[in-house]
């Protein structure tokens, strides 16, 4: 989800004493590699498709057994009164980095990613669009991951945070983004044994076909940040029959869906679709970049559109 600057530091402060004693009591069974093989990076899963070990972003999401025995990290969640994706604690060894990178795919088109750090030091650095800031214990931000952002750990301690994914109630995007008073008036969310709010979790369900409509609103955003990695008349050319090509693939997405619906039985015919217009998009691309990232157009329209129009068990 594109934020309007990098960084929003949340007016909370948590309980950084009984966040570390409940993360110290997993056991290491409980720590697991990071799915991109991220060298020096681990996690605990909390929320996942089926309160499982996996890291899928489908499904019904559920609580984890490990969440599940931290009563006051789940407290915490459940405060925020919003609906919870994937969530996860998030380490980072010592001298380890998570690379420069964005996230672009269609989980972050609606989706933002809340940050509390557990464990962490001063030399832990975030960096996103040319900001840099500390996440201090016990704090709570958010921040633009479709701006390129990396992180940084050059404490002799392993940083933790946990990271947790929501697209936000009205509520909640009102109370990020209205002035923050100063910080003796932030409100502490204190272990709360008697606290009765539920924790909310993502019914993650789609379509086996995705909706014309959503196929258009995604390709509209798409091209609302086209721009140019170099000016020239041959790549404005090139971004015209861009546009035209991704205008004439919404036509044509929408006739299908009016012929066969969206139940998959007619999953091939949609599939046939969306690869025609990759191989077509794949010679106009070059020099097409996001204005947000600087990621390349065909990326771009392959991560966010193309690869999530089929579902992955609808009939072949």
């Amino acid at each position: 989800m594109r934020l309007s600057r990098p960084f929003f530091q949340l007016p909370l402060l948590f309980d950084v004493e009984r966040l570390r004693a409940e993360v110290a009591a997993l056991p290491p069974e409980a720590w697991v590699e990071h799915p991109d093989r991220a060298p020096g990076n681990s996690a605990v899963r909390l929320i996942t498709a089926g309160g499982g070990e996996n890291d899928g972003v489908q499904g019904c999401m559920a609580p984890t057994p490990w969440l599940e025995s931290m009563p006051y990290l789940k407290q915490a969640l459940a405060g925020f009164g919003v609906v919870w994706s994937r969530s996860r604690l998030m380490c980072l060894a010592p001298g380890a980095s998570v690379p420069e990178h964005a996230d672009i795919n269609y989980h972050w088109h609606t989706r933002v990613r809340l940050h509390i750090p557990v464990f962490t030091w001063p030399e832990v650095r975030f960096h996103c669009d040319g900001e840099t800031v500390h996440m201090g214990a016990g704090e709570a931000w958010v921040f633009d991951n479709w701006r390129r952002h990396h992180v940084e750990n050059n404490a002799s301690g392993a940083r933790v945070h946990l990271v947790a994914d929501t697209t936000g109630t009205a509520g909640f995007w009102r109370f990020v983004h209205a002035p923050a008073p100063s910080r003796d008036q932030w409100r502490t969310v204190s272990w709360d044994p008697k606290a009765s709010h539920p924790l909310l979790t993502e019914i993650n369900q789609r379509s086996p076909i995705m909706p014309a409509a959503e196929v258009q609103w995604l390709l509209e955003d798409l091209k609302g940040e086209l721009a140019l990695a170099v000016d020239s008349p041959e790549a404005r050319r090139r971004a015209g029959l861009f546009i035209q090509l991704l205008d004439g693939f919404v036509f044509d997405w929408r006739q299908l869906c009016a012929l066969h619906g969206v139940d998959g039985e007619a999953a091939t015919e949609f599939q046939r679709l969306a690869m025609a217009v990759r191989d077509a998009a794949a010679p106009l691309g070059e020099g097409l970049v996001m204005r947000t990232n600087g990621a390349g157009a065909l990326l771009a329209l392959e991560k966010r559109v193309l690869l999530h129009l089929v579902a992955e068990d609808a009939p072949r």
